[in-house]
């Protein structure tokens, strides 16, 4: 069985990200997957930091993300976009969880042999495409293997219902793509 972690990148109650999040967590679990929700409102930690790292070493949420990491096959990245971009909570997750804790341990072994599927939503009419660009492009570099299948849910201030559910079935098909893909493409590499 595939594991799959599905990180928001927002820690807003109420956000779009998150609760497009929870409907994937769904889908993944239909898809036959062991899923790991994570809300960032319950990992916080500082900005990342080098001096603040050197002295003390990984923060403690720090340290639970990056064991989430570790512990999956693949992980959801479901990410808002500002300005352009990926959030900065999002990148501050990225950047902790990249770190070795020891001399012996290989650089970036949170990343390494991951795959990521992508998701956003927003109430734009892009659904936070743009900063889907950039995440990709930062997920490669760290030698992540992305899935190509990525989807925006634009619109989305109207576009769930009081329970949280997806109230177009396009939108749904659109999710569970993303979520096929991911562990498609994770089950054959874990092989």
């Amino acid at each position: 069985m595939v594991k799959v972690l599905v990180l928001p990148g927002s820690a807003r109650r109420d956000s779009f990200n998150k609760k497009l999040a929870a409907v994937a967590a769904k889908l993944l679990t239909e898809a036959g997957a062991e899923v790991d929700l994570v809300d960032p409102a319950d990992i916080r930690m500082p900005l990342f930091d080098q001096d603040l790292e050197d002295a003390e070493g990984l923060p403690a949420p720090a340290k639970v993300l990056k064991e989430k990491f570790l512990a999956n096959d693949a992980i959801l990245f479901v990410s808002p976009e500002y300005n352009s971009s990926i959030t900065p909570l999002m990148k501050n997750m990225i950047d902790w969880v990249s770190r070795s804790e020891s001399d012996d341990e290989p650089s970036l072994a949170a990343y390494r042999g991951k795959v990521a599927g992508l998701l956003s939503a927003s109430p734009g009419a892009l659904g936070g495409l743009r900063g889907l660009v950039h995440l990709r492009s930062i997920l490669g570099n760290i030698g992540v293997t992305v899935t190509p299948k990525q989807f925006s849910l634009t619109g989305a201030s109207s576009k769930f219902t009081d329970d949280g559910s997806l109230k177009d079935s396009g939108d749904v098909k659109s999710v569970k793509a993303v979520v096929e893909a991911l562990v498609e493409t994770a089950t054959k590499l874990k092989g």
